[in-house]
């Protein structure tokens, strides 16, 4: 109908007698448009209530969010909420301090926003005991020490997504909670997106990457593909940290309350579900409008379904998406949530006025930009955050207060008391039915409506306690210890506990290498080495799994067949696949063929590998791999960092590659890369002896380490055999490494 509307309007204006069309405003505010919540009337009441610490003004600001106007504009507003004919005295409902303890602010990355906007919400949340989320782009540091005035930088929640930039495992256990970030709520099934310009020195430090190349972090199916992915990933981030809650983020889409049965029953303690509303601003205008669906909708389903099930009682439930107020609390509880996450209105609070322009380096307030002269426009305190959510929890009391009750925990699940609103819907929205939406699971006496009791983790028996307990009683500082065990496939998520434990002792690079040296004998499960740190060496003889080395931390790792393997290791699998995943730091080598997408997501590990499969060296970020036999199709898919020698002995390698943002180079000689007018030192005349000592050292090291016979043949024909091997150079990478070198010959020549 509105689209029949406006093509009439446009095609006989004269007829209507119309001057002007409308002028939309779908994508930003526009007078006389189109609604939006975050409009100037909302964003001048909340503004000017927090910097005057006025509840009536806040109040003017909560009626307009709340009023009849938004009954266009998400389906809460078309709810009422029942009141009760006998009222609580407010004094008598919870207190404020505690409310603000299910608060959270959502997950916006540190390089979307700048370092004084992530970190006022960081201090702010951690003042008010709730918590405050990292986003998907790590954190800097220094922000793990707490400030000598008091202030607590560090963000309590931290993302590890799909993308895992900047995860370490110091990182890992300076949390609360650690977020695993299955989907984007404002555009579910799309990946998020760095550009180039906002990835300055430091942004690219925080994430293992290089300054001015934009950061990728692809559709999450790329990385999780079943239940027992992410029951897996669970297991290893608990191990990390067994102190931490590990948290998956779903999106509102039909069938999220089966995802999050699955979810629970993998051993999550907390899920977030999260609307379509809301997001960094920087999204495509694809994805904007008519992508996801409102959190009511995946809120409802989610607690019905694990109601049902029997599974409510040990998963915390939080949702977000564009809450605003104490009365989207209210719904939110009613509808099953035990925790809220608010973004864009803390945001809103320390003085973002919705330029809508996040994804441009403009921000003319200083909060979604990099640029040092901008960020120096940001005037926003911690205590503008702390006033805010004061200001929501109150408005929850006095809801609670109306409706009868006493506690949040009183109304959790309870639909009964919403109501359809008629009286504010539209032409387009009176004939909804809500029936489905506020349906109640009839339940036993022994069926929890929320979070009551701590999901159980098998993680009391695992061999990692027998590395702490060792270490514990032989470790004097600048001594080195060698321990020898025998290992299952059962043994699941090896060194990643004993390396949160050094990790939360020493730091990220605490230990100096070698310090720590385990030899095992036998077939390691899954996730072999996952997070291990700096200062240790994992040897394995036998076999590994998937997920060998995943967000590998610094440490070395060495896997090689048994002495009494009769395979031939160059024809013969000895590690599974996505091997390599998130690694930040270290070294691998192993004597035999990989699986598919080796050192995917890589961003600093250097590994040797005698074949791999498919997608090999997709969306790396850094480090180096050395293939010495083939490799699968798809090779440097969304490569954007790190460098790929391949041994291409049939000269058959660039078929299988994904050409789109890599350039291949042969070693044979410099001349050959002299011819693409590359100028700078990376690649200039010096270039083949610089890319033969590499190669030359990371072989000597695999033979060293493995006894590869392949290493052996080709070190002992070094000089033919080199030149059969391929440079893998990402584009992008190349281009910003020009620009650094053009950058430093300016500044010799100013110099001089």
């Amino acid at each position: 109908t509105e689209s029949k509307n406006r093509h009439e309007s446009a095609t006989n204006f004269k007829k209507n007698k119309i001057d002007k069309l409308q002028v939309g405003g779908e994508y930003a505010y526009r007078l006389k448009g189109e609604q939006h919540v975050w409009d100037p009337t909302s964003i001048s009441a909340l503004q000017h209530s927090i910097k005057s610490n006025d509840s009536n003004k806040y109040k003017e600001y909560a009626g307009y969010v709340n009023g009849d106007r938004a009954g266009t504009l998400n389906p809460r507003s078309l709810f009422s909420i029942k009141k009760a004919k006998s009222k609580v005295n407010k004094e008598e409902v919870e207190p404020a301090e505690e409310i603000v303890k299910r608060f959270s602010t959502g997950a916006m990355s540190f390089g979307s926003i700048s370092r004084e906007a992530h970190s006022t919400l960081a201090i702010a949340m951690n003042a008010l005991g709730g918590r405050s989320n990292t986003g998907e782009g790590g954190e800097e540091r220094d922000r793990f020490k707490i400030k000598k005035n008091g202030d607590n930088l560090k963000s309590a929640i931290k993302q590890v997504a799909s993308g895992r930039f900047g995860v370490t495992t110091e990182y890992l256990v300076n949390s609360t909670d650690i977020q695993i970030k299955i989907a984007q709520g404002a555009k579910p099934g799309e990946g998020g997106q760095l550009p180039g310009h906002k990835v300055d020195k430091v942004i690219a430090d925080v994430r293992f990457s290089t300054p001015g190349v934009g950061l990728i972090s692809p559709p999450p199916h790329h990385d999780i593909y079943s239940i027992e992915d992410l029951a897996q990933l669970i297991f290893d981030l608990k191990n990390v940290n067994p102190s931490a809650r590990i948290s998956v983020k779903l999106v509102s889409e039909v069938g999220v309350g089966t995802v999050a049965a699955g979810v629970a029953k993998s051993k999550a303690d907390h899920i977030t579900i999260s609307g379509f509303e809301g997001g960094t601003g920087a999204s495509p205008l694809t994805s904007i409008k008519h992508a996801g669906s409102p959190w009511e909708l995946g809120l409802a389903e989610t607690q019905q379904t694990l109601v049902l099930n029997n599974l409510r009682s040990r998963i915390s439930l939080q949702v977000d998406g564009g809450l605003r107020t104490g009365r989207d609390v209210i719904i939110g509880a009613l509808l099953g949530a035990d925790e809220f996450g608010f973004s864009t209105a803390p945001l809103i609070s320390v003085g973002c006025i919705m330029m809508r322009k996040c994804h441009l380096n403009t921000c003319p307030v200083g909060i979604a930009t990099q640029n040092p002269e901008l960020r120096k426009k940001f005037l926003g305190k911690p205590d503008d955050v702390i006033r805010y959510f004061f200001f929501v929890a109150e408005e929850v009391r006095q809801i609670l207060a109306d409706m009868g009750f006493m506690k949040l925990d009183d109304i959790i699940g309870r639909t009964d008391k919403l109501l359809f609103n008629e009286a504010v819907a539209n032409w387009k929205t009176k004939g909804l039915d809500f029936s489905k939406l506020f349906y109640s699971p009839k339940k036993s006496k022994d069926v929890e409506v929320f979070n009551t009791r701590k999901q159980e983790h098998n993680i009391y028996k695992i061999i990692d306690r027998k590395f702490i307990k060792r270490f514990g009683k032989l470790y004097k500082t600048g001594s080195k210890l060698i321990f020898d065990y025998k290992v299952n496939n059962t043994d699941r998520s090896l060194g990643a506990m004993f390396s949160g434990y050094l990790a939360k002792k020493f730091g990220h690079e605490g230990l100096k290498e070698d310090t720590v040296r385990i030899n095992l004998i036998g077939t390691a499960g899954q996730s072999f080495g996952a997070f291990a740190t700096y200062g240790v060496t994992l040897n394995l003889e036998g076999e590994g799994n998937d997920y060998v080395g995943k967000g590998l931390s610094g440490a070395k790792i060495f896997i090689k067949p048994h002495r009494k393997s009769k395979v031939v290791p160059e024809k013969s699998i000895i590690v599974g696949n996505t091997v390599l995943y998130g690694a930040v730091a270290g070294e691998c080598y192993f004597r035999g063929i990989a699986g598919e997408r080796f050192a995917v997501r890589n961003s600093g590990a250097w590994a040797v590998i005698e074949g791999l499969g498919d997608h090999g060296c997709e969306y790396m970020t850094g480090g180096v791999v050395l293939c010495l036999g083939e490799t699968g199709k798809n090779f440097g898919a969304g490569m954007s960092g790190g460098l790929a020698y391949i041994l291409d002995e049939k000269n058959n390698f660039k078929n299988n590659c994904n050409m789109s943002q890599i350039e291949i180079y042969e070693l044979k000689a410099a001349d050959n890369l002299n011819k693409k007018n590359i100028n700078f030192s990376f690649l200039s005349s010096n270039m083949l002896n610089y890319h033969m000592e590499r190669l030359y050292y990371l072989l000597t090291r695999h033979y060293n380490f493995t006894n590869s016979k392949k290493a052996f043949k080709i070190l002992s024909n070094f000089k033919k055999l080199s030149k059969s091997f391929k440079l893998v150079l990402p584009i992008d990478y190349r281009k910003a490494l020009s620009n650094l070198d053009d950058e430093k010959n300016m500044k010799i020549k100013a110099k001089g």
